[in-house]
């Protein structure tokens, strides 16, 4: 039987305004993470505000390609996205 794993694509608000996009599947580690400033290069010089949307999928390749999805988009589109509560 093949293991099944969750992956979650996440976007978290940096302290100056702009966003970053990852993929874990382990949300809240990966969020500690990025709070204590060891979650990556992006997050820790723009410091980390808030999680403020992740979404779950069931098959890597997918959440790989959403990620890279939402990496492409402009900070502006993803602020208004957020800001007005559209489905990404």
């Amino acid at each position: 039987m093949k293991n099944q794993w969750s992956w979650y694509v996440y976007i978290i608000e940096c302290r100056d305004g702009t966003y970053y996009t990852g993929l874990t599947w382990k949300p809240e580690l990966r969020f500690e993470q990025h709070l204590s400033g060891l979650g990556g290069k992006y997050t820790a010089k723009h410091g980390v505000k808030r999680l403020v949307y992740f979404e779950q999928h069931n098959d890597y390749e997918q959440a790989r390609i959403r990620e890279k999805q939402i990496k492409g988009w402009s900070q502006d589109k993803k602020r208004k996205i957020l800001i007005n509560n559209f489905k990404l």
